[in-house]
C-alpha cells in the first residue's frame, strides 16, 4: 500500500457522500438543489474509482482516467444544467407577463 490512508477511510467518505446526494435527490424540490444533488453522488463514484485504482492496481493508470471522464461529464453536466435552468425562467418569466391582465401586446 502506498498511503497511510486505509481503503475503509476513502469508502466511509463515499458513502456518507453518496447518501447525502441521494437524500438531497429526494427531499429537494428545487432544481439547483437536485442537480448540487447528483454532483455529489458523481464525486463519490469519482473517489471511489480514485481509491480502488490506488489499491488495486498501484502502477495502472485506467481508475484514474475514468475519474477524469467523469468529472469532465459532470462539468458538462452543470453547463447543461444551467442553460436549462435560464431557459426555463425565461418561458416562466414571459409566461407570468401573459397573464397579467391590462397587458397588451405590441
Amino acid at each position: 500500500m502506498n498511503t497511510d490512508i486505509h481503503l475503509e477511510y476513502y469508502l466511509i467518505t463515499a458513502v456518507v457522500m453518496f447518501s447525502a446526494g441521494i437524500y438531497g435527490l429526494i427531499i429537494r424540490k428545487s432544481r439547483i438543489s437536485v442537480t448540487v444533488s447528483l454532483a455529489l453522488m458523481l464525486n463519490s463514484v469519482i473517489i471511489n474509482f480514485a481509491a480502488f485504482n490506488s489499491y488495486l492496481f498501484f502502477h495502472k493508470t485506467e481508475g484514474l482516467m475514468v475519474a477524469l471522464m467523469l468529472i469532465a461529464v459532470m462539468i458538462c453536466e452543470a453547463a447543461v444544467a444551467i442553460v436549462l435552468f435560464m431557459k426555463i425562467r425565461t418561458k416562466e418569466e414571459q409566461a407570468k407577463e401573459e397573464k397579467k391582465p391590462g397587458t397588451k401586446k405590441l
